[in-house]
C-alpha cells in the first residue's frame, strides 16, 4: 500500500510538472504546530494503544506534540494544482511522522450560466467534516475533533476520484449557491473495524495513510473463537475485495447565512473476504450537516450520521455486525481576539449479532468547551475542558468499568503558517 501511495504521488508530481512549461506555477506551504499540556483522567491504556480510553492520551499529565502538519502545494494559472499533506504526533512516548492527503486538484472558472467543475484524483478525506477546516486537516474552533469526525480522521481516507459541479447564485441573480459532489474510490475496506472494536473516540489524531491501528484485547480474538483469524491491527486504507466504493453530497449553500448538505457513504466491500488478516468490511453510512450564522455572531454548527457496518466469515456468517448514530451541536462566538466554543454529543453502536466474546455495544455522551485567544496573526492560546461519559460492556474483557466517565484539560499553544 505504501508503495502505491508513494508511487501515486510520483504521477501527480510528474503530471503537474508537465504544465510547468505551458503555464506560471506558484508553490505554497501552510501548516500547523500544535504544542499541549494536557492532565487526563483516563484508563492507563487509550485508544491509540489498543486500549480502551476515549482519549489519545494515557491517564495523568504529559507535554505533547499534538500535531505539526504540513501541506505543500504546486498551483497553475490554469486551475491545476498538486498537493502533498503530512501530518506528525508525538505522545506517550510514541512518535508518527507520514503522509495524511495526496491528490491533483482542478478548479475550473465558472462558465456563462454560473456553473463551475471541480475535480481531485488521489488519496484525501471525502467532503464530511464540518470541523477540520484548517490547514493540515487541524479544526479551528476546538483543540480535539467531535467523536464522529475523529472516526473519520481514523478510519475513512479514500484514494479515488472526486468531482463537485456547482451552480453560483450570484450569476444567477439567486441568494444561495448548490452543489453536487460525487467520488468513486477504493483502498477503504476494513473502515468499521476500529468504530466497532474501540468504540467512538475524542482526539485530534489523524492515522497516517501507511499505519495500521492497534485492536484492543476481547475474548473473540483468543483461539478457538471466531475472531482468531483476525490480524492484531487494522489496516484502514487497504483494497481486500477489488471493488469500487462511493461517496455522494449535495448542499446547498446560503449567502452570508450558512449551508445545509446531505451525504451517503458505501465502501461496497464483500464482507466475508479476508486477506492475511483483514476483512473487507461493508460500511455505509448517511450524514446530515449545518452550518448558521445565529444572531449576536454566533455560529451554529452541527452533524448528524447514521450507518451499519458487516463483517463475517468466508462461510458468509455474520461476526460483527453493527448499527451506528452520532450526533454534535456546536456554538462559537468571537469577541475581537478572543473565541468561546461549546459542543455538545450523542453516540451510540447497537450490535446485532451473536458472537461471543466480542459484545460491542456503546452509549455514551459529551461536552466540549473551549476558549482561545489570538495572541498574534499566526499564534492562539488555548484552554480546553473535554467529559465523556460512556457505557460500553466490552471493558469487563480487561477488567475495566463498563460505565465511565473521564476528562481531559488541555493548553496548548497553537501557530498556524
Amino acid at each position: 500500500m505504501q508503495k502505491h501511495f508513494i508511487t501515486l504521488l510520483f504521477t501527480l508530481s510528474l503530471t503537474g510538472l508537465n504544465f510547468a512549461n505551458a503555464y506560471e506555477m506558484e508553490t505554497t506551504f501552510h501548516g500547523v504546530l500544535d504544542l499541549r499540556a494536557t492532565v487526563t483522567d483516563s484508563l492507563t491504556g487509550n485508544y491509540t494503544q489498543g486500549g480502551y480510553g476515549k482519549f489519545a492520551l494515557n491517564d495523568g499529565e504529559s507535554f505533547t506534540l499534538a500535531q505539526a502538519g504540513g501541506e505543500i502545494a504546486l498551483n497553475w494559472d490554469n486551475g491545476l494544482s498538486v498537493h502533498a499533506v503530512a501530518n506528525a504526533y508525538k505522545n506517550n512516548g510514541d512518535f508518527k511522522l507520514g503522509l495524511t492527503e495526496g491528490y491533483i486538484k482542478y478548479s475550473g472558472l465558472p462558465n456563462a450560466s454560473g456553473y463551475r467543475w471541480q475535480s481531485k484524483l488521489g488519496v484525501f478525506y471525502p467532503k464530511i467534516s464540518l470541523e477540520n477546516n484548517a490547514y493540515a486537516w487541524a479544526s479551528k474552533n476546538t483543540l480535539n475533533s467531535s467523536s464522529l469526525n475523529t472516526w473519520i480522521g481514523e478510519e475513512i481516507r479514500v484514494l479515488g476520484n472526486e468531482i463537485t459541479l456547482t451552480r453560483l447564485g450570484r450569476i444567477n441573480k439567486d441568494p444561495f449557491d448548490l452543489s453536487l459532489t460525487v467520488s468513486a474510490f477504493v483502498n477503504n475496506d476494513p473502515a468499521g473495524s476500529m468504530l466497532s472494536w474501540h468504540g467512538w473516540t475524542i482526539s485530534n489524531r489523524q492515522t497516517l495513510y501507511t499505519e495500521k491501528i492497534q485492536l484492543p484485547y476481547f475474548k473473540a480474538r483468543m483461539q478457538g473463537y471466531d475472531l482468531y483469524e483476525q490480524a492484531s491491527s487494522s489496516d484502514p486504507f487497504l483494497e481486500v475485495d477489488d471493488r469500487v466504493g462511493g461517496h455522494v453530497r449535495a448542499e446547498i449553500k446560503f449567502h452570508k447565512k450558512g449551508a445545509i448538505s446531505a451525504g451517503y457513504y458505501n465502501n461496497n466491500g464483500k464482507p466475508y473476504i479476508v486477506d492475511n488478516g483483514q476483512y473487507a468490511w461493508k460500511t455505509r453510512f448517511t450524514h446530515i450537516d449545518l452550518t448558521w450564522l445565529l444572531p449576536q455572531g454566533i455560529v451554529l454548527t452541527s452533524q448528524l450520521l447514521h450507518g451499519d457496518t458487516l463483517m463475517q466469515s468466508p462461510l458468509k456468517t455474520d461476526v460483527v455486525n453493527n448499527d451506528y448514530t452520532n450526533g454534535y451541536i456546536a456554538l462559537s462566538k468571537r469577541i475581537k481576539a478572543h473565541r468561546i466554543t461549546s459542543r455538545i454529543e450523542r453516540f451510540n453502536v447497537k450490535d446485532n449479532d451473536k458472537t461471543v466474546g466480542d459484545n460491542n455495544t456503546e452509549r455514551g455522551k459529551a461536552f466540549t468547551l473551549n476558549y482561545t485567544y489570538r495572541l498574534s496573526k499566526p499564534w492562539f492560546l488555548s484552554t480546553e475542558f473535554t467529559w465523556i461519559d460512556s457505557y460500553r460492556p466490552g471493558r469487563m474483557y480487561t477488567n475495566q468499568p463498563i460505565n465511565l466517565t473521564e476528562r481531559q484539560l488541555a493548553f496548548a499553544a497553537r501557530y498556524f503558517y
